[in-house]
């Protein structure tokens, strides 16, 4: 059964039960092997229900991770933004998770490198800052009030950075020159409705949703930021200790996850069906076809996890004060990934100095 995650839990309890698992944690199996450390019968993954997670909503849907995986069997925990996936996998609640570029990065610095890794990219793209009629320029957005899915998650992150580089002043109080206030994306598009936002940084398809169902506009594509418009969007991210001690599951994990990249790539008449369906098991409601459709035309999605761009990532959380400094030296394992993709023989992917490929 899948379980929504609503609610966080106290940060010193997850604490202190990452404290229980770092001291009970095993001898380590080297994840470039291939060969776990012991026997596993069960993934737990985690994800949003968003179109930038399309990879894990088409895996599940087409059963191409369980196809992948065998007798390993994968359970689910959907959540809204990364900040609350971080705290479940950092308590051990999940084993891997797709999730925005800045929470992973958090996690990693904050944890000195013994939390997690990146292991695959999953998408690009598909991020904008949309507004309500009036506010046409950024100047426009003096005393207004914008929304973003969580504090510290990837869109926050942008969001507070592009204000600052506009010359607004924000603090993660919800004070300053522009109020940035961290909503879940469903309320984000009933407030908007209601007028009490005046826009909000957001990933498809609320993006697509609030243009299309609720009259906003977009005022700046995060796409335009960006070299080439490319931007990670969504990663794949494993525990480390899960990763050391069953690289044979990630493996396998990382079948599945390449299998429903290319399935998308294979079928775009039928994705926007299949990615519709399992976001409607999730909230209870299908998105109109306009709306999927055009969510779909701005999203990319690749295994590659631009590597290239976390450096800059890091810089724009520290100005945005969501995020301490720290290395992200050691923050991607892509040598399971590679291994596949020369099987393959596919084009291998870049850890860009930041760990090991």
């Amino acid at each position: 059964m899948k379980n929504i995650i609503r609610t966080t839990t106290a940060i010193t309890t997850l604490g202190l039960v990452a404290a229980m698992m770092a001291g009970c944690a095993s001898a380590a199996a080297d994840p470039g092997t291939g060969e776990s450390a012991a026997p596993v019968d069960e993934l737990r993954l985690g994800y949003f229900a968003n179109v930038t997670h399309a990879p894990a909503l088409v895996g599940l849907e087409e059963g191409l991770f369980q196809d992948a995986l065998g007798d390993v069997d994968v359970t689910t925990q959907v959540f809204n933004a990364g900040p609350a996936a971080i705290e479940a996998l950092s308590a051990g609640a999940i084993d891997a998770t797709y999730i925005g570029p800045n929470p992973s990065i958090n996690t990693f610095i904050q944890s000195g490198g013994e939390s997690a890794r990146i292991v695959a990219g999953a998408a690009t793209g598909g991020a904008a800052l949309v507004v309500r009629e009036g506010i046409d320029s950024p100047d426009d957005l003096a005393g207004t009030t914008l929304a973003s899915p969580q504090l510290g998650n990837t869109q926050d992150v942008a969001l507070r950075k592009w204000l600052a580089d506009e010359g607004f002043e924000t603090d993660t109080s919800g004070g300053g020159d522009v109020q940035v206030t961290p909503t879940e994306n469903a309320q984000t598009l009933t407030l908007f409705q209601q007028g009490e936002l005046d826009g909000a940084w957001l990933p498809e398809p609320w993006v697509s949703r609030l243009i299309l169902d609720a009259g906003a506009h977009v005022l700046q594509d995060e796409a335009d930021l960006w070299d080439d418009g490319a931007f990670p969007t969504t990663v794949l991210l494993v525990r480390k200790e899960f990763l050391d001690e069953h690289p044979d599951v990630v493996a396998d994990l990382l079948k599945g996850h390449e299998a429903a990249v290319q399935w998308i790539a294979d079928n775009p008449d039928q994705a926007p069906a299949v990615i519709n369906g399992a976001i409607e098991k999730e909230t209870g409601k299908p998105l109109d076809d306009a709306v999927i459709e055009r969510a779909l035309e701005h999203v990319t999605f690749s295994v590659d996890p631009h590597a290239d761009t976390f450096e800059t990532l890091v810089q724009n959380g520290i100005e945005a004060g969501t995020q301490k400094e720290g290395s992200i030296e050691g923050l991607f394992d892509l040598r399971l990934l590679n291994k596949q993709l020369e099987a393959e023989g596919e084009d291998t992917v870049s850890a860009s100095g930041l760990g090991e490929d």
